[in-house]
């Protein structure tokens, strides 16, 4: 399972924009496979974020995200899809259907708490990273993240209990 998410923050620490990093972990392995910078949460960074892990890694079972309307629609289905027997998706829902990924909403933020520890953790050291390289622009913010993230999963991934990936 990969959880994905995003986290507003003020990385820069005032030296630049607010900033939105997007990013997924690996539930097994906490392995962050990607993430990168981005002003918001839109549908283009999700699936962006998806072909760069998917091209990495292969395809999850499943993907497990908040319920946020980039994942979730609550409209009502039209006359197509209640005859289809269909429920309304998003651009990204229907992007995953069609990839035979099962998309789990969270019930809570304390739900997604692999990927909530990782932004408290990224919040605390990520920030020092940007800081100490004086980073003030998102292409700069990026390429710390780019020299970090190697770091952070060599020190905070751990290895599946099943030699076989789940991918």
């Amino acid at each position: 399972m990969l959880q994905v998410d995003g986290s507003p923050h003020d990385w820069l620490e005032g030296r630049g924009p607010v900033l939105t990093l997007v990013g997924a972990i690996d539930d097994a392995t906490s392995q962050v496979p990607g993430a990168f910078f981005v002003e918001a949460e839109s549908s283009w960074a999700y699936l962006k974020l998806f072909l760069g892990v998917f091209k990495k890694k292969g395809l999850p079972h499943s993907v497990y995200s908040d319920r946020h309307k980039i994942f979730f629609t609550d409209r009502e289905p039209t006359i197509v899809e209640q005859l289809k027997g269909k429920r309304p998706r998003t651009q990204v829902g229907r992007a995953l259907e069609e990839l035979g990924i099962t998309l789990i909403p969270a019930g809570s933020p304390q739900a997604k708490g692999r990927i909530e520890r990782l932004w408290g953790n990224f919040q605390d050291r990520l920030v020092s990273e940007l800081r100490l390289c004086g980073a003030k622009s998102k292409e700069e913010a990026q390429a710390v993240l780019d020299r970090y993230l190697p770091q952070h999963n060599r020190r905070f991934a751990k290895s599946a209990s099943e030699v076989k990936p789940a991918w």
